[in-house]
């Protein structure tokens, strides 16, 4: 079994690996053993997952195929007493970065309840909120969040500014937004007035 965060989905192309991997950590300590989260698509929502691989009793639901994968070897290789996730996958047709998305993605997301979602972004903005190039995924991010009763999004420093094609939710619909310490003060600004609560995650011993 892989150790660590080193899948190779999860490192490629990756322009700020210590700032996704504080975010990550600083992510996973949001979830409660026994809950049932849901992890979408992207490199910093999969380091995430990484971190729970051994969190108690937890149900994951995902629409990430790299996701699935990380647990379903989780599964595979421990006791099956030992507590290992409890993954259900949504289905649907994948997109270029492996994530599940359209019609029948979000059917099966709507008929789900949810404690607590864990999601990144394309981009990130004070006008557009959250975007994603990419229509279909829009559409089934926006299930995973009507799906959800809280709403954390993972995203480092350089996704702030950026804007996609498609808006998939407001500022105002973030209870948790983990970023790390280089965000600019202009922007952690915004963010405070915004979300719920910003959470900054140190670089230094990422």
């Amino acid at each position: 079994m892989p150790q660590g965060d080193g899948f190779g989905y999860e490192t490629k192309g990756a322009p700020e690996p210590a700032a996704r991997h504080a975010v990550a950590a600083a992510a996973a300590g949001l979830v409660r053993p026994g809950s049932v989260v849901a992890v979408a698509g992207g490199t910093t929502a999969y380091a995430v997952a990484a971190r729970l691989r051994h969190t108690p009793g937890l149900t994951v639901v995902t629409n990430s195929l790299p996701v699935a994968e990380l647990l379903r070897h989780v599964a595979e290789e421990e006791e099956p007493d030992a507590g290992a996730p409890t993954v259900l996958l949504t289905g649907g047709a994948p997109t270029r970065s492996a994530s599940l998305v359209g019609p029948l993605a979000d059917q099966a997301i709507r008929s789900l309840r949810v404690d607590l979602l864990l999601m990144g972004a394309h981009g990130v903005s004070e006008r557009a909120g959250l975007t994603t190039p990419n229509l279909a995924e829009a559409g089934t991010n926006r299930a995973l969040i009507e799906s959800a009763t809280r709403l954390a999004v993972v995203a480092d420093h350089t996704k702030w500014g950026v804007v996609g094609l498609s808006r998939f939710a407001g500022l105002d619909e973030i209870d948790y937004f983990v970023t790390d310490d280089a965000l600019a003060e202009d922007a952690r600004s915004t963010l405070n007035g915004q979300v719920g609560r910003l959470i900054l995650a140190g670089t230094t011993h990422a």
